[in-house]
């Protein structure tokens, strides 16, 4: 393969990536926050969300498979403290349950 039909190839990904977000933002900009088509987006993201957390904690695939089933519950009860506590903050809920996890398993190889 040439290398301008790599640069071709990439500039078509780019095109076709950055179209849908562009379009997302361009109607999207009369959306109400508050409307109920926003409620339920939120509510799928959440949901998708918690539907792999929960895969995670029952089935984990990997390395962490090799965690206590009682690790896994422990940091997933820390993040949702932590979802509470912020206010609804799921980035930061989900950045402080890997650290938990992080943490017990570290604590573990001590």
């Amino acid at each position: 393969m040439s290398e301008n039909a790599i640069w071709l190839l990439i500039a078509g990904a780019f095109v076709v990536t950055y179209m849908w977000r562009g379009l997302g933002v361009a109607l999207g900009g009369g959306l109400s926050l508050d409307g109920p088509l926003f409620r339920w987006v939120a509510a799928v993201a959440y949901a998708m969300l918690a539907g792999l957390i929960a895969r995670m904690i029952v089935l984990p695939l990997g390395a962490l498979g090799a965690t206590p089933i009682a690790e896994r519950l422990l940091a997933a009860g820390i993040a949702l403290a932590v979802f509470h506590v912020s206010r609804r903050n799921m980035l930061l809920a989900v950045f402080s349950g890997a650290a938990a996890l992080v943490l017990l398993e570290l604590a573990d190889t001590l």
